[in-house]
């Protein structure tokens, strides 16, 4: 039997059916199921107050590879001499409204108060994650995105100071790197990705490493079935895989360590 994943993803037109910039198409709603739904495609929600949800599937795609991700000197520089606490999931709600603060060319914000809820049920279920920077006790910076599998689709970064949201990606990449996440979705490119090693993939490429990212990577040495499955749809098809495997939720939280280095579980 498909998933309701599976059912939703299933409604979206073809990824090919979008525009040059990337619009597939409008309306439906925001509730969880639809939006991994999507997410599970390579299809994202973007709009402004008034006007019908819009959902997205660009070509080129912008993607981070983790093993490409490198620090400007400068950057590099400050972060050693004065580094940020890094927290993740400590304050999700801080962090989307302030990402919501960054107006768009024409003084909206595309993060709706429906929006802010939407990842915020997604957050509550274990499926959008934010990390924190934060000095002296206050929070400097951050980002937010959704993440299941091993793959991240990253939202929105933004600072109150200096190089916080630079020490809030590069944590997140330390981050999904001890998590086993081999795709790191930024959507749309930007100067400020493209400076720390960021890439261009065609759709169709893009589409094959998600179907990659989506499917468990441990499979039984006999090949024997495993004796409880489901179904999950990743990219166009449909994959079976054990109960355990689908839509698992990240529901750690975690502490980075200056002394070590790295992340740590947050008891």
């Amino acid at each position: 039997m498909e998933t309701i994943f599976a059912v939703l993803a299933a409604q979206f037109p073809p990824l090919e059916a979008a525009r040059e910039d990337g619009l597939l198409c409008a309306g439906g709603d925001l509730r969880v199921e639809r939006l991994l739904a999507a997410y599970s495609r390579g299809i994202f929600p973007w709009y402004e107050a008034g006007l019908p949800i819009l959902w997205w599937a660009p070509d080129p795609r912008c993607i981070l590879p983790l093993e490409n991700f490198h620090l400007p000197a400068r950057s590099a520089r400050a972060l050693r001499q004065k580094p940020f606490e890094l927290t993740f999931n400590a304050a999700f709600g801080r962090v989307i409204r302030a990402c919501a603060q960054s107006r768009t060319p024409n003084g909206g914000t595309w993060l709706t108060p429906e929006m802010i809820e939407a990842y915020e049920r997604l957050h509550s279920m274990g499926f959008a994650h934010s990390v924190e920077a934060w000095r002296e006790g206050e929070l400097a910076g951050g980002l937010y995105g959704v993440g299941f599998a091993r793959v991240f689709f990253g939202e929105s970064m933004f600072h109150f100071v200096s190089e916080a949201s630079r020490a809030a990606l590069a944590g997140l990449v330390s981050l999904l790197r001890m998590r086993g996440v081999t795709l790191l979705d930024c959507q749309q490119e930007t100067p400020h990705i493209m400076k720390m090693g960021g890439g261009l993939l065609p759709r169709e490429d893009f589409a094959q490493k998600l179907r990659e990212a989506l499917v468990p990577p441990v499979v039984p040495a006999s090949g024997d079935r495993l004796p409880s499955t489901d179904h999950v749809f990743c990219g166009g098809e449909i994959h079976e895989v054990p109960d355990e495997e689908v839509w698992q939720p990240w529901r750690e939280r975690y502490d980075y360590s200056l002394s070590s280095g790295a992340w740590a579980s947050r008891s």
